[in-house]
């Protein structure tokens, strides 16, 4: 069967089981770049993210005596509880193989939506190699990409899109190993071949953009990125060539703009976006998509980020929007020269959200202290005048951040 008719047959399947998600107008980005742009939210979806989809479509395609059979995988977060989900939904037993260091919470969440888990390996290849070897023992492999089944489910997402916003001129989507966007933009080109498909990359980890570019599949070396659900080092055979074909153009993203993007969507429209699901908006911010004003939709394809690992990213997107500033200050060791130096601070209307004094270490000449100081402010020409009023009254900057 023809993948963009087995896309159409995935839609009546799953369609019972899984989340409609909405597809939302965004005003503050439509304004901030001259288009008319929509969020795709499968943050919304099932599991938080748009793997429950691709892994129910297959699992539900077995046949009678394969469902009587274990389903293992190898992940490190969103397929994981996708395939743990949809297994315990269809009465099925399934293991799920995720590196030693994946985060706690998501153990947690696969545990508990059914899956059993075994850690093993430093990384999500070597936990795949795990994987493997339990299917030689007889357990139904389901890979996360790399299969037709698991890309037509993840590509009833694009035929929601077109009924959504039928005269949609481009689709921006977050690509690993290329499973979410050769769903896509199969059956989009297929519908509506005129409609640009543009994926987006983290820097760290350019597997298919490599690809592209070598006419070939290549195997990179990954970095770590905060879009940790697109860190695919190497893109699937089965999703390159739809992509060689039916994608118009990959870009890359770097991770202070992936950053930006999480908090950009966390202020002004309440999504929570992990960092896979953010380099849509943080592609179209960064101004790299070239399409004419017209409607885009963005595919913000999860939203399971760590809550500890969220809060650094708030601080790096406020710190590098200049909305925190970091101040290291050199002080007379003597009494109110704390206060005279917060007190400017306060002239200019910063907000003290920590301050750390330190006398013994090393670099502190005898006789004075170190004053760390973090600042919440307005943006880059507050932090300009806060340094520049500072060194006025003679004060020793020695780091700024």
């Amino acid at each position: 069967m023809k993948l963009w008719k087995e896309i159409e047959r995935a839609e009546d399947q799953i369609g019972k089981v899984i989340l409609r998600t909405p597809v939302i107008y965004s005003d503050t980005l439509s304004k901030l770049t001259g288009k008319e742009i929509f969020l795709k939210l499968e943050n919304l979806q099932k599991t938080g993210s748009f793997k429950i989809r691709g892994a129910y479509y297959k699992l539900s395609r077995l046949s009678d005596p394969k469902r009587g059979r274990e389903v293992v995988t190898a992940s490190a977060g969103n397929h994981a509880q996708g395939v743990a989900y949809a297994s315990s939904l269809l009465g099925m037993h399934s293991t799920i193989v995720m590196p030693e260091g994946a985060p706690l919470a998501k153990q947690m969440a696969t545990r508990a939506y059914g899956g059993e888990v075994i850690l093993s390996g430093q990384n999500t290849d070597e936990a795949l190699c795990h994987a493997r070897r339990m299917e030689e023992g007889g357990k139904i492999f389901i890979h996360p990409f790399d299969d037709e089944e698991v890309i037509a489910g993840q590509g009833t997402i694009g035929l929601e899109i077109l009924e959504e916003v039928p005269d949609v001129e481009g689709i921006i989507v977050p690509v690993g190993g290329g499973g979410l966007i050769s769903g896509i933009a199969t059956i989009v080109k297929k519908r509506r071949p005129r409609v640009r498909i543009i994926g987006v990359q983290s820097s760290h980890v350019p597997s298919a953009l490599a690809s592209l570019r070598k006419k070939r599949i290549v195997e990179v070396e990954a970095e770590p990125t905060l879009a940790d659900g697109i860190a695919v080092r190497r893109v699937g055979e089965i999703t390159f060539p739809i992509i060689q074909k039916r994608v118009d153009e990959i870009v890359t993203v770097e991770e202070d703009e992936i950053a930006s993007a999480i908090l950009l969507l966390m202020e002004r429209k309440r999504i929570v976006a992990e960092g896979a699901g953010a380099t849509p908006v943080a592609a179209l911010l960064s101004k790299q998509v070239k399409i004419k004003p017209g409607k885009l939709v963005l595919v913000i394809s999860g939203g399971n980020i760590d809550v500890h690992l969220l809060d650094r990213i708030i601080e790096k997107g406020l710190t590098q929007t200049g909305r925190m500033a970091r101040f290291e200050v050199l002080l007379r060791d003597v009494p109110g020269s704390l206060t005279k130096l917060t007190g400017l601070v306060a002239q200019r209307q910063a907000n003290i959200l920590h301050i750390i004094h330190e006398r013994a270490a090393r670099d502190i000449p005898i006789g004075f202290s170190k004053v760390i100081l973090i600042l919440e402010t307005r943006g880059p020409e507050q932090i300009r005048e806060i340094k520049k009023g500072l060194k006025e009254k003679g004060y020793v900057l020695q780091k700024l951040g």
